[in-house]
């Protein structure tokens, strides 16, 4: 994420107050918070999480007769910011102010510690927000997505559901076969060879004539050919 250096007048939005020669400082603080949220983005469909330290009481923030203003540095790493605090008056002074952010999405997380083979519902997972910057590949926001598939490993509690994690179709298990053309559309049943989710193709052995096939996983227990 790339953000350019950004001015921006308090004067506009949160006026200070000053308690003799100093300038308030949860003042200050509510100023950096909304420069904060309005110049880096939120993920999509998530949420930004942001935490600033309470300022020293013993720290004295000179009085300024400019509008402050802010600037995020351009090579932050997205995680730990050093937003820096500056007057520009007769009698010039800056600081930095350390905050730390979080861009969060809502990802499938277990409840409980389950084992291989676990058949996911709404009862052993639940959604929450998590730091995009924990999470590796892809994850599920809706367990209707996968509701009826198995575990294909150990999930510890509260570990990130992901697609690869489940089978749709597990090997050893009896499938329906929805084979389609245009015009008609034949159900068979078979057993899986191979395990596979959503979209991935799997090895299907027809029960009726015993017939290897490859077929794509449509939904639980399901597959599908194009004749």
């Amino acid at each position: 994420m790339k953000i350019l250096p950004i001015l921006f007048f308090i004067s506009s939005l949160i006026p200070f107050q000053s308690v003799g020669n100093t300038i308030d400082k949860d003042n200050l603080i509510k100023f950096v918070e909304l420069f904060v949220k309005n110049n880096i983005d939120s993920p999509r469909d998530g949420k930004l999480e942001i935490k600033l330290p309470e300022i020293d009481p013993r720290v004295t923030i000179k009085p300024c007769d400019a509008p402050l203003q802010a600037n995020i540095p351009e090579n932050h790493n997205g995680r730990n910011i050093n937003v820096k605090i500056y007057c520009e008056g007769l009698t010039p002074w800056q600081m930095y102010i350390p905050v730390k952010i979080s861009q969060e999405i809502l990802v499938l997380v277990t409840q409980n510690v389950l084992a291989k083979g676990t058949v996911i519902d709404q009862t052993n997972t639940i959604t929450q927000y998590t730091d995009v910057n924990s999470i590796r590949g892809e994850t599920i926001d809706n367990v209707g997505q996968i509701s009826g598939g198995r575990l294909k490993r150990r999930l510890s509690k509260g570990a990130i559901v992901s697609p690869r994690n489940v089978c749709l179709v597990c090997e050893g298990e009896s499938v329906t076969i929805i084979a389609k053309s245009e015009g008609f559309t034949i159900k068979t049943a078979g057993v899986a060879l191979t395990d596979g989710s959503k979209g991935e193709e799997v090895q299907i052995r027809n029960s009726k004539s015993g017939r290897t096939i490859n077929a794509r996983v449509e939904a639980v227990n399901q597959v599908r050919i194009n004749l």
